[in-house]
């Protein structure tokens, strides 16, 4: 737990990611920036998601709309907070020269999304008011 306090305090001083290890090549520092910003565009879209089935589905019963809309948006959370600690966690692996941390949260996220696709799949066919 330590490890992750650690992190979420260079979300915040990312200067102080510098002083660990050597600089990596640029092409490397870079990379790893894309994959963050193509984490948040996922966050955005999840939330948009999440904001469009509790705005455009008003038919749907609410606590079908507000369920599904609840997990789109805590999706959209946890990957942009993952996005960050994800960033910090490689950079400081690379600077080390470590190999890039591994992580089960692109699994869970396939399998939430899933689910909820799977929800929305079944009110389609059962019905806006089932």
């Amino acid at each position: 737990m330590s490890e992750f306090v650690r992190n979420v305090r260079l979300w915040f001083a990312p200067q102080e990611v510098r002083q660990e290890g050597r600089t990596p090549d640029y092409r490397f520092s870079l990379a790893n920036e894309r994959t963050f910003l193509a984490w948040l565009r996922t966050a955005l879209a999840l939330i948009g998601g999440g904001f469009a089935v509790d705005q455009f589905l008003p038919d749907l019963r609410w606590a079908w709309r507000v369920g599904l809309a609840l997990a789109l948006l805590a999706a959209g959370v946890l990957c942009s907070l993952r996005a960050v600690n994800h960033w910090v966690r490689c950079e400081r692996a690379m600077r080390r020269g470590e190999d890039l941390p591994v992580s089960r949260f692109p699994a869970m996220l396939g399998i939430a999304v899933a689910v909820v696709a799977i929800a929305m799949v079944a009110v389609v066919l059962v019905g806006w008011e089932g």
